[in-house]
């Protein structure tokens, strides 16, 4: 029981974070005309939600693991023949989205990060790519997402 609420939990905090950086976070810096500013609070914005958003989808991964051995020991043997087609779709699924993830979170926000405090130089158009490419990575992320989610509903019926 305390594996479904931790595994709502990270879901919770997962989808979140994903949908305030698309729907509050990315469109807050269309304001900010100073691109030192922009830079910044970039930087400083993805400082926190890089860490945040893998830790709850390393959260997601592990508890949903525990869930499924579970099930898997209550059914036994039958468990291949009720859950097989659903469980591998579930799975694919999971796998698009840690990839999805890892690319958003570790490919682009955290090399820029880096970048910035490494002192490299920055230029605008860095930062008007790491903004698109976050704008346009994000709804994939949340589609497979809620795919994912869904297909777990599908696989608990």
């Amino acid at each position: 029981m305390l594996s479904s609420w931790l595994h709502l939990l990270a879901l919770t905090v997962y989808l979140g974070f994903l949908n305030g950086l698309w729907a509050i976070f990315l469109p807050s810096l269309a304001g900010i005309k100073n691109q030192e500013t922009r830079a910044k609070l970039l930087v400083r914005g993805l400082k926190l939600y890089n860490p945040l958003q893998c830790g709850a989808l390393g959260v997601l991964v592990i508890s949903g693991a525990f869930q499924l051995t579970a099930l898997k020991a209550a059914y036994r043997e039958l468990f291949i023949r009720e859950f097989g087609g659903r469980l591998g779709l579930k799975l694919g699924l999971s796998f698009v989205l840690i990839i999805l993830s890892t690319y958003q979170t570790m490919g682009v926000a955290h090399r820029f990060v880096r970048r910035y405090e490494g002192e490299e130089r920055t230029t605008p158009q860095d930062v008007e790519l790491l903004v698109r490419r976050l704008r346009s990575s994000t709804p994939a992320i949340l589609f497979v997402a809620l795919l994912t989610s869904l297909a777990g509903i599908w696989l608990r019926k």
